[in-house]
């Protein structure tokens, strides 16, 4: 993965009569130290806070696709949860976390609505793992993403947005509930909290370094 190449943006566009596009902030811009790269999707139902997630744990300011909705989505788009959301991500969200001075994570969140689901081809391609944001008030939103996610053999993780009138289920219930295996990590966060964030990224990441230790 070439994840410098957007570091060299700012030249004059020769192109667009001479016309300057501006690069990326300096705060934006790639440490020096990095030499790796790692894709990861965020995914999850409508609502469940995937925006939210990479939003908050991005060290970059995040890309948002998000649109206003419209009366279009009545009828189509599920919100139940989430009635008072005025905005829905429409292609992807994008964040960079550093997990070390060398080691960093590229975050794309994708959009949870079923008339979306044809944009994750692209962007689960050369994807290590995920993340599924799930919601207690709506573990059914989940059944089918992470249908996907075994189709595809993604490896993932489940991170259990607690969101304040969410019920409260013991993990073996969960695990239960949402038929997985054993080994599959479930996490409790919170997602508008960097921190909590960060530590679902992390658990991930250590979920892939196990696998990778018991194919070697």
């Amino acid at each position: 993965m070439d994840y410098r190449s957007s570091d060299a943006i700012g030249a004059t566009d020769m192109a667009a009569g001479g016309v300057h596009i501006p690069g990326p902030r300096a705060e934006d811009r790639m440490p020096e130290t990095v030499t790796s790269a790692v894709k990861i999707v965020i995914v999850g139902g409508f609502g469940v806070g995937k925006t939210t997630m990479v939003g908050s744990v991005s060290e970059i300011r995040p890309l948002t696709t998000e649109e206003t909705m419209t009366q279009a989505g009545i009828g189509v788009d599920d919100n139940y949860g989430s009635e008072t959301k005025t905005a829905t991500t429409v292609a992807m969200d994008f964040g960079r976390i550093g997990i070390t001075d060398e080691l960093v994570l590229y975050l794309f969140g994708t959009p949870g609505q079923e008339r979306f689901w044809f944009l994750w081809n692209g962007l689960f391609e050369g994807a290590l793992g995920a993340v599924v944001l799930i919601d207690t008030r709506r573990l059914e939103v989940s059944f089918d993403v992470i249908g996907r996610l075994e189709e595809r053999g993604v490896p993932f993780v489940i991170a259990n947005n607690t969101f304040p009138d969410g019920p409260t289920y013991p993990t073996d219930e969960l695990r239960e509930a949402l038929d997985l295996d054993a080994h599959v990590p479930i996490i409790e966060c919170d997602a508008r909290r960097r921190a909590s964030s960060r530590d679902v990224l992390v658990t991930l990441m250590r979920y892939l370094h196990e696998m990778a230790l018991q194919r070697a």
